[in-house]
């Protein structure tokens, strides 16, 4: 399967261009076990054949040595219903067990030996059996075991079939080797006879192993009370401050100048508002800590398959001229490298622009990675992209040890610079195109020659048959995707081009998980996917987690940071914030997603056990009685609970226990109906329910494949299965008329409406329940690059605004939008601070010309203070910069990036959120799409030269105008105080710092307009002056604040009386 494969599904066409078909051997299913549910491992049977219960009260699935572990080291308590553990019999007792639970023949019962004739691991045997021994066995296939995804409400419905089971033990050695092992917990206790003591050093450090891999993958690590307490208290304080000093604004106006001092107090008002919104949802940040040695323990155990889940990445690129394909190469070199099996991980590179050098291009980077991903692992080399670990400033032979290590680097540095002189030819024969379109090596025309007319293409690169390293080792799959595309079809940019990779992935691997990146975004940290793993792969929390957000982290930005693109007080403090929540929003790349979330499943529903009972008769009452009502609808939502998907998926393991039979390789691999015959065996009723809420194809698209991946919780592919007809199938889900009259972009998948897909997508999500997950590791897991240059930063901050407008003018605003579903209050908080902020730069634009009016008139805001006003000015002032400093100290966020995101807040607010918001109200409401066109200048060619390469935009002109102003209104305020002699001068102070504060913010925006010359283009220059000078000249003129005169105009006449 290494050919490309171009075809579109509407004209029948599949063509296979210069490849062999080379078929992909299918992987062996793994039967489903009974599992505990804190370590994974399966749970033990007792003598008479029933499984091993550690709780009564809930039937929680815990295995015996968990049992054994949780009483002696952990609160001794079911880790569902914290109810506390009882005694069995020939456990050890602990402090707290009850006396009268004493029996005379407990010890006895110890010593009870079970002669069978069985190996020594029989009982994992007999688990399994009991678990799957019948005729209906799974026929699919599992890239890993099943009990990975175990949940605390995965099989807890079935706790009462737990009850009254005990131990069990299955032959000699284990019964001797137990023995031993409660003789020595006795002595340790004073229990036991000390004259049994043995040597059991090897047993203790396999008890040591066994023990650490069933501890926890991760921890919260709250912040410390010594430094979140005196933060949160002065946030408290700062908001009974701010309400006294709203009541002293609004009662004591300046009547001298009542228009300024309404548009003041407005815009006070609504920072005020910004304030709580931005400030509340980091009430409760926390940290989380990974273990990844534990991780491998659990999951890559010696001897054994190796459990560790799938993962799909996807990277996505639109056009290879501006996003250049050496910057895509390094990104895709990355994941092929990556600390995680190779046989687990899947590349998918979405190609939107249907461009033959991206397809060269990976064509080069796949030979490229037969060398280059066996020397990141043998040597264990960071960054695992080539372009950074070689330009690294650093002493490389640092912990290296292998001789060779010097020579081979060497020698990859020399391939890597040959590889990118191949890739640079490629560019430059890409600058031309042919009057007869692109043509590909064997002769056939490039299918994407016309880029908005061209059929679906896929293009298997890696991961089939025969592709190996030098070494002769598997490398990961590397799938090129270019969806079909035609005229007349919506294609909805980005989202769209994820969704299609959704669908292509599910089709050919389907992984349980998906990272996506963006093509400039590379894996810095090679085990990043383990950091992932260790909250998505947790028996517990790891079903309710719908991704796992990493920051971004940004090379090529200079130190100082001028125009905060590093945004390191959103990912450092507010994320930090919202993980304490519901978990962070969604930012577009760096982000490991469970598959069922973006399927638009509801998470699982955690049913506990009812602890009380009543006679209440009243439906209000079932809050005290446990909620039965409650208990009983959720067990019909589960894992995959849709709006009229949740009965089916509860039936899904029968449903999926039906033996399919393949059709031929020309048709589908599946029909439907095979689906529907899968239900065979219910009443008439429930049968009838089902097959009426179970429309997939309304939903999911006409696609039975797709369907079938959507169903198999543990991911993998159905048996059975060939090359060819699952990459006909591939060209199916991508072809442009697949999502129509389906929940594609509205409920499933990347949700459209808006060019900040992100946020939409991860605030659907939350809606429905899900929480996601905050991952900071010491190393940062990616890199990226951005916009350095001022008029290219306000650019990408104005695409952000853009989208946040667009939300917050549809239905999907979170002012409006899910308050029946299961978004926390803070979470919604933090939702609407992302939409609503744009509008900010309405009032700080007013705000931000006051201070100039007032110098210029000689009027203020604010009328004369008296002893009180003073305190409440005073400390609103010391509240801020307390608030600010307590925030540092708890986030560890340097005084510089916090000031630079300050300064950056009020340049982007009076530039480009200002134009964000008049052109989403021009484009929603009057249909009108409006572009601030960007023109590039030559840039210089020393570091960081592109930091003072000017481009000519829009976005300019009113930071400039403010500047101009309030330096001209600094002046004539100065030379008026001057001319009026001392008098003046106190009042003169509180304006000149309104105008200082403004200047000084807008002090970054000055360094970059006059660029490293400090030359300035005369448009802008031109442009500034005149908007500034025919204000300033109106507004003298004018002067509303002049008291107008009522009667006769008196003038004198001249003459000396």
């Amino acid at each position: 399967m290494a050919g490309l494969f171009a075809g579109s599904h509407g004209r029948n066409e599949l063509h296979v261009l210069h490849s062999k078909d080379e078929p992909r051997s299918p992987t062996h299913g793994q039967k489903l076990a009974k599992i505990c549910r804190v370590c994974s491992d399966e749970i033990g049977l007792k003598v008479n054949g029933e499984m091993f219960v550690a709780c009564h009260e809930c039937g929680f699935p815990v295995c015996r040595p968990c049992y054994e572990y949780e009483r002696s080291e952990g609160n001794q308590s079911c880790p569902q219903c914290n109810t506390r553990y009882k005694r069995h019999k020939g456990c050890a007792r602990v402090d707290g067990d009850e006396e009268d639970n004493f029996d005379a023949e407990d010890f006895d019962d110890e010593f009870q030996i079970k002669h069978q004739q069985h190996s020594p691991d029989h009982h994992h045997h007999a688990a399994n059996h009991s678990e799957n021994g019948d005729n209906n066995q799974q026929k699919w296939h599992h890239n890993a075991s099943p009990s990975r995804f175990a949940s605390v409400a995965g099989s807890v419905a079935g706790g009462k079939e737990f009850e009254g089971e005990k131990e069990t033990y299955t032959n000699n050695a284990e019964w001797k080797e137990r023995v031993e092992k409660w003789k020595t917990r006795q002595e340790k206790r004073g229990m036991g006879n000390k004259d049994d003591e043995g040597n059991e050093q090897g047993d203790d450090d396999d008890e040591y192993l066994t023990a650490e891999a069933r501890q926890p993958l991760w921890r919260k690590v709250p912040i410390s009370s010594s430094l979140i307490n005196p933060y949160r208290i002065v946030i408290v304080l700062r908001l009974i401050i701010l309400a006294f000093f709203f009541r002293f604004r609004i009662l004591t106006p300046a009547h001298d100048a009542y228009p300024l001092w309404l548009i003041s107090v407005i815009c006070e008002i609504w920072f005020g508002f910004s304030w709580i919104l931005d400030q509340f949802p980091k009430w409760l940040p926390i940290t989380r800590e990974t273990y990844l040695d534990r991780l491998s323990l659990r999951f890559e155990r010696e001897g054994e398959p190796n459990r560790l889940a799938p993962v799909d990445v996807y990277v996505s690129t639109v056009d290879p001229l501006k996003e250049p394909p050496i910057i895509t190469a390094n990104t895709v070199l990355s994941i092929l490298a990556v600390d995680y099996p190779v046989e687990k991980v899947s590349c998918y590179v979405s190609d939107d622009g249907a461009s033959m050098l991206l397809f060269d291009a990976l064509a080069e980077t796949a030979e490229f990675a037969r060398r280059w991903v066996p020397f990141c692992k043998k040597y264990a080399v960071e960054p695992r992209t080539p372009e950074f670990y070689f330009s690294e400033k650093i002493d490389y032979l640092k912990d290296k040890v292998q001789p060779t290590f010097v020579k081979d680097r060497r020698a990859m540095k020399r391939e890597y610079e040959e590889f990118k002189v191949r890739i640079n030819a490629l560019v430059a024969k890409a600058q031309k195109k042919p009057e007869e379109g692109w043509v590909m090596q064997d002769g056939t025309p490039w299918p994407g020659n016309n880029t908005r007319d061209h059929p679906g293409m896929i293009q298997v690169y890696l991961g089939s048959e025969g592709a190996l390293d030098v070494e002769g080792k598997e490398l990961p799959k590397l799938v090129y995707v270019s969806r079909e595309k035609r005229p007349g079809y919506q294609h909805h940019k980005k989202a769209g081009a994820m969704n299609a990779m959704v669908r292509v992935s599910a089709v050919l691997t389907n992984a349980p998980f998906m990272l996506n990146l963006d093509c400039d975004h590379y894996i810095n940290n090679s085990k990043a996917l383990r950091e992932a793993m260790c909250f998505l792969m947790d028996p517990q929390f790891g079903k309710k987690i719908c991704y796992v957000q990493f920051p971004q982290r940004f090379d090529g930005i200079d130190r100082h940071d001028r125009y905060a693109n590093r945004n390191v007080v959103f990912f450092d403090i507010n994320m930090k914030g919202l993980d304490g929540i519901q978990g962070p929003v969604y930012v577009g790349t760096g982000c490991v997603f469970n598959r069922p979330a973006l399927y638009g499943y509801d998470p699982p529903v955690s049913e506990k056990r009812q602890k009380m009972t009543c006679d209440c008769l009243s439906s209000w009452c079932c809050c005290c009685c446990g909620g039965s009502r409650k208990k009983s609808k959720s067990k019909k939502k589960g894992l995959k609970a849709l709006l009229g998907l949740g009965g089916l998926y509860s039936k899904k393991k029968k449903i999926m226990g039906k033996n399919y039979s393949r059709k031929s390789s020309s048709g589908p691999v599946f029909d439907l109906e095979e689906i529907e015959e899968g239900l065979e065996g219910y009443d008439e009723l429930e049968k009838s329910s089902l097959m009426s809420q179970k429309n997939f194809e309304k939903r999911f698209g006409q696609s039975p494949v797709f369907i079938t991946s959507t169903l198999m919780e543990d991911g993998g592919l159905p048996e059975g299965t060939n090359s060819t007809a699952l990459i006909k199938e591939a060209i199916h889900v991508i072809s442009c008329g697949y999502e129509e009259k389906t929940e594609w972009g509205k409920e499933i998948g990347w949700i459209y409406g808006s060019v900040t897909e992100d946020i939409l997508t991860g605030f659907k999500m939350h809606c429905r329940g899900w929480k996601s997950v905050y991952c900071m590791p010491t190393r940062p897991a990616f890199k990226g690059s951005a916009p350095i240059n001022l008029s290219d930063r306000l650019h990408q901050v104005l695409r952000w605004a853009l989208g946040s407008v667009e939300i917050f003018l549809s239905r999907h605003c979170p002012l409006w939008y899910g308050y029946g579903g299961k978004l926390k209050w803070l979470e919604r908080l933090a939702y609407i601070n992302t939409i609503v902020y744009p509008f900010t730069s309405i009032p700080l634009l007013a705000y931000c010309t006051i201070p100039a009016v007032c110098l210029l008139t000689g009027k203020f805001i604010i009328p004369t203070l008296n002893n009180l006003a003073s305190i409440w000015f005073m400390a609103l002032f010391l509240s801020i910069i307390v608030t600010g400093v307590l925030e540092l100290r708890w986030s560890g966020v340097s005084i510089q990036d916090w000031w630079r995101n300050e300064q950056f807040w009020v340049i982007g607010g009076v530039s480009a959120h200002l134009f964000a918001v008049f052109q989403g109200l021009l484009k929603v409401l009057a249909g009108v799409d409006t572009n601030f066109t960007v023109t590039a200048k030559a840039a210089e060619d020393a570091e960081f030269g592109e930091l003072y390469l000017f481009k000519w935009t829009t976005l300019l002109i009113p930071p400039t105008t403010l500047i101009i102003l309030n330096m001209v209104g600094v002046v004539a305020g100065v030379s008026d105080a001057i001319n009026n002699g001392y008098g003046s001068w106190g009042p003169l102070f509180g304006k000149l710092f309104f105008a200082f504060w403004v200047i000084v913010h807008l002090y970054p925006f000055l360094k970059g307009l006059m660029g490293r010359q400090n030359r300035t283009p005369t448009i802008v220059v031109l442009w500034s002056i005149l908007l500034a000078s025919i204000f300033s000249l109106i507004w003298v003129r004018i002067d509303p604040f002049l008291p107008k005169q009522t009667g006769p105009i008196l003038k004198q006449c001249g003459v000396e009386c």
